[in-house]
């Protein structure tokens, strides 16, 4: 598919004379990230305001990229646009019933400067990343033991419910899970960065590659939470040897893996190439 738009978003993007390529391609609009700079081509994403009918607003996420891609096995001359790959992978999730993002627009175009892609995204109103919630929990005071479980089994669901449809994420941080805690203690969970995602048939593998992501990067999570989360994921109340093991090694990577970047760090501050 080299052309996408949303049908619940086509009055809105007409209203705000943004339904083609070229008005899109055109609209100026402040980086939200600065452009990536990478073999003679460009990728940036823009936050932008748009005005619905009743008089309230709604953003998006604008991604725009110019001779800008990925390189693989398929496309090894001249690759193909990164945003196509997380288009496709969206696209993929939401029909295995994953949440994520909401595609809005996506089209690629051939210039005369070169190849040219569009991904326009719904920004997700309400919904705060796990490594900004968590760090907010460390600095404030987390929430009773109830709200945080609900919490980590929202993610945990969210996750399990990836690898039962053979996905991989491959960069499962904290800061590509987004949440929203509803007021009547629901929390709701997405993921996002989708573009390194892969296909697993054996949810060991991915299993053993995503938690260990997760939980390299939460090890300042209590033990008793990280062990919660993990069994939540697994659908378990008491840990079989299959589990034991799988989080013996998780744990034990986790903790090498900090070891070691922490050794890296005091090293490139003693010879004076780190802050």
């Amino acid at each position: 598919m080299n052309e996408y738009l949303n049908e619940n978003w086509r009055s809105v993007l007409s209203s705000n004379k943004l339904d083609d390529f070229d008005a899109l391609w055109q609209l100026k609009a402040d980086w939200f990230e600065a452009p990536n700079q990478r073999r003679g081509g460009w990728s940036g994403v823009a936050r932008c305001e748009l005005n619905l009918p009743d008089g309230r607003k709604c953003a998006l996420f604008l991604k725009r990229q110019e001779n800008h891609g990925t390189f693989s096995w398929q496309h090894p001359v001249k690759g193909v646009p990164t945003f196509q790959r997380e288009f496709h992978k969206i696209m993929h999730y939401r029909a295995c019933g994953i949440p994520t993002l909401e595609p809005v627009y996506f089209a690629m175009r051939r210039t005369e400067k070169g190849h040219r892609a569009i991904l326009a995204t719904e920004e997700l109103s309400g919904f705060t990343s796990m490594e900004e919630r968590v760090q907010y929990w460390l600095d404030h005071g987390a929430p009773v033991q109830k709200i945080r479980r609900n919490y980590l089994k929202a993610v945990a669901g969210l996750l399990s419910k990836m690898h039962s449809h053979g996905i991989q994420h491959n960069c499962f941080f904290p800061k590509h899970i987004f949440t929203r805690m509803n007021p009547d203690g629901q929390v709701e969970a997405r993921v996002i960065d989708l573009e390194k995602s892969r296909w697993r048939p054996v949810r060991t593998l991915s299993a053993r590659r995503d938690l260990y992501s997760l939980v390299r990067q939460s090890l300042h999570w209590s033990r008793t939470d990280r062990l919660w989360f993990f069994k939540a994921y697994l659908g378990i109340k008491r840990l079989t040897p299959y589990a034991k093991w799988l989080w013996r090694d998780i744990e034990c990577r986790s903790m090498k893996k900090n070891r070691i970047h922490k050794h890296v760090q005091q090293l490139a501050l003693q010879i004076g190439i780190a802050e």
